[in-house]
């Protein structure tokens, strides 16, 4: 049975790289690197690397309009989420649902108050309601005026992936007309100890898919996309950026944070979200793949990648220019496979040194030209989860 195709017709993001998707195109287009030493947030890792958005909460809540007391989470979706509905041209009128993803929430500012409120203070705790994960979504959608569905998804590193295959699905199904999907979270203690204590950061800048490789820089940032049918796109006058034709999510069930060995779930997830778009992986032009710089991911993804593909086509890991952004990164990637489709950019993955032993594929090094029609954006999460996207330039 046929069925509807589902249009991109906005995109926003921020990220390490800069705000606005043109300046994200900018960036890659150069082959630049967003990841850096801290300089705007007070954290106590001086030793580390991150992608760093460059701007206080003060720039934030400036260019978003609102008031810079609240998390830094919010401050970002808001951002990127603005950004996306002018370029859609979606007004105060329309009816739009809001599937956001988040993993950090608010615990940027819980950590601003957690050392007093261990001991027995209780200066800023009618704040901490609004430090939980899904309540910077509810934020988002008043701050926005929205007026559909409001919910969140946090399912670690693949949760805006899982947010867009959520909002193509309602499309499809008749459930919603217009949907703002993406994530946004924000740098904080809590994360970085957490990922320091599995021994997945590298001390220097992050170098995914290479022999050398050392873990993860982490970064922050936040994208969303507008979602809509592609016959009400152009019966408002809108040509789609893009369609996201295909998605999948599956699960190995293999360890809480790494991935199985074999790759069996990132296999899985790729070839059921290309059957899902209708493409062979011939028809695949580049591969935004998850490339966290982890021993564990890099080699299980590449694995999966050279079972997959007969000949594996471009592919190459952003975040060696923008960290990883968690919650935001499968959305960020999705923007960032919306202008490789529009501008025909694939983009450099950083810092690349020797290819992996054993493997028989090496990812783009260089940022160059070429036809992109179609985009294979892969996100895999703690506990297997793992979710691909197709986005295409044709229905």
């Amino acid at each position: 049975m046929n069925r509807p195709p589902v249009a991109i017709t906005g995109i926003g993001a921020i990220s390490a790289l800069g705000t606005g998707t043109a300046a994200q195109l900018e960036a890659l287009r150069a082959g630049r690197s967003g990841i850096g030493r801290l300089t705007h947030l007070q954290l106590p890792f001086p030793e580390l690397w991150f992608g760093e958005v460059k701007a206080t909460d003060s720039d934030l809540a400036a260019r978003a309009g609102v008031d810079p007391d609240r998390s830094r989470t919010v401050l970002l979706g808001l951002v990127a989420a603005q950004e996306a509905l002018r370029d859609a041209g979606i007004g105060a009128d329309t009816v739009v649902d809001l599937l956001s993803a988040s993993t950090v929430g608010g615990m940027d500012r819980s950590e601003a108050f957690a050392t007093g409120w261990m001991t027995g203070g209780v200066d800023g705790i009618d704040r901490a309601p609004a430090h939980a994960v899904g309540d910077h979504a509810l934020q988002l959608a008043r701050h926005l005026g929205l007026r559909g569905l409001v919910t969140t998804l946090s399912t670690a590193c693949s949760s805006s992936a899982n947010a867009l295959m959520l909002g193509a699905w309602l499309i499809r199904s008749g459930r919603a007309e217009v949907v703002l999907a993406g994530g946004t979270d924000a740098l904080c203690r809590f994360t970085t100890e957490g990922f320091r204590a599995l021994s997945a950061m590298d001390g220097t800048p992050c170098r995914p898919f290479s022999a050398d490789r050392g873990g993860m820089n982490l970064g922050e940032g936040a994208a969303y996309l507008v979602l809509e049918r592609a016959d009400r796109a152009a019966a408002r006058g809108r040509t789609p950026l893009a369609y996201l034709a295909g998605a999948a999510n599956t699960n190995d069930a293999h360890h809480q944070t790494a991935t199985s060995p074999d790759g069996e779930g990132p296999y899985q997830a790729m070839r059921a979200a290309l059957e899902d778009a209708g493409r062979a992986p011939e028809a695949v032009d580049l591969v935004n793949a998850h490339g966290t710089g982890t021993d564990n991911n890099d080699g299980t993804e590449q694995v999966a990648m050279e079972r997959l593909f007969a000949t594996v086509p471009p592919f190459v890991s952003t975040k060696s220019a923008t960290g990883h952004t968690l919650a935001a990164a499968g959305a960020l990637e999705a923007v960032f496979s919306v202008l490789a489709i529009r501008h025909g950019v694939v983009p450099a993955n950083l810092r690349f040194a020797a290819p992996i032993e054993g493997s028989r594929s090496a990812p783009n090094t260089v940022p160059r030209e070429a036809r992109v029609a179609t985009v294979l954006s892969t996100s895999f999460g703690f506990g297997g989860n793992d979710s691909a996207l197709v986005l295409t330039a044709t229905p």
